[in-house]
This record gives C-alpha cells, structure tokens and sequence, in this order.
C-alpha cells in the first residue's frame, strides 16, 4: 500500500496544491490573495494534466525506426497555451483589484460589500424620499 502510494505521489502534490489555492481563495478576503489562489489552483491543474501525459518508460515522439513507447506530447502543448492564458486572466484580474482599489480605495471583500450594502440603503431611501 505504501509503494503504490509513492509511485503516485506526483497526483499528492496535485491534491495539496489544489486543496491549498481553493483555501486561499475561500479563506481569504484579500483580492489579490484570492488571485494568488487562483494561480496555485491553476498550477496544479497544470501538473495533473502533464503528470497524466506521462507514460512509464515512454520517450520523446521521435520516429526511430525502432517499437517505442512514447509519451504524448498533446497536454504538454496544451498546457503551454493554458499558461499564456493564465498570464493574461491574471494580468486581467490584477488590472481590475488597481482599478477597485482607485474607486473604493480597498480591496477587502468584506468593506466592499459593506460599501455596496450602504449604497443599496441610499438608493432604497432616496426612492422612498422620491415617491412621497
């Protein structure tokens, strides 16, 4: 039972960092934390998807002549468009915690739901105010 579990334990490494950026991104009200979650999250998504590409004893998908076993070079490409995509997402997403951060001056959750609610109230009131 230990054997198998170290084979495996790339797929371990998987599961922790997965677990570990879906806390981050629960547990934290930060919004650039949350972004960092994100990332760890994606990265482990990386890592299982190569770590599955992966054939025991397989080579490079060089033509040789010769019955070879070879890896598949398919989710190593796919993953390499994916990182370039992550770049982006999250160079998106830390252009818009700037641009929050200008109009709300925070980038705490919890204050800019404190800040929406009182927002909701002035509104409720100024229409009630309106009405009569």
């Amino acid at each position: 039972m230990l054997e198998l579990i170290l084979d495996k334990y790339n797929y371990w490494v998987v599961v922790a960092l997965m677990l570990f950026g879906l806390y981050i991104v629960i547990s934290r009200g930060n919004l650039v934390k949350k972004l960092v979650g994100l990332n760890v999250f994606q990265t482990s998504v990386f890592l299982f998807y190569i770590s599955l590409a992966k054939a025991e004893g397989g080579t490079a998908p060089i033509l040789t002549g010769e019955t070879e076993l070879f890896s598949n070079p398919l989710p190593h490409v796919l993953i390499l468009t994916a990182i370039v995509v992550g770049i982006a997402t999250t160079a998106l997403g830390l252009a818009l915690v700037v641009r929050i951060r200008e109009s709300y001056n925070t980038i705490e959750e919890d204050e800019l739901e404190d800040l929406n609610i009182a927002v909701m109230k002035a509104e409720q009131s100024g229409s009630k105010g309106e009405a009569q």
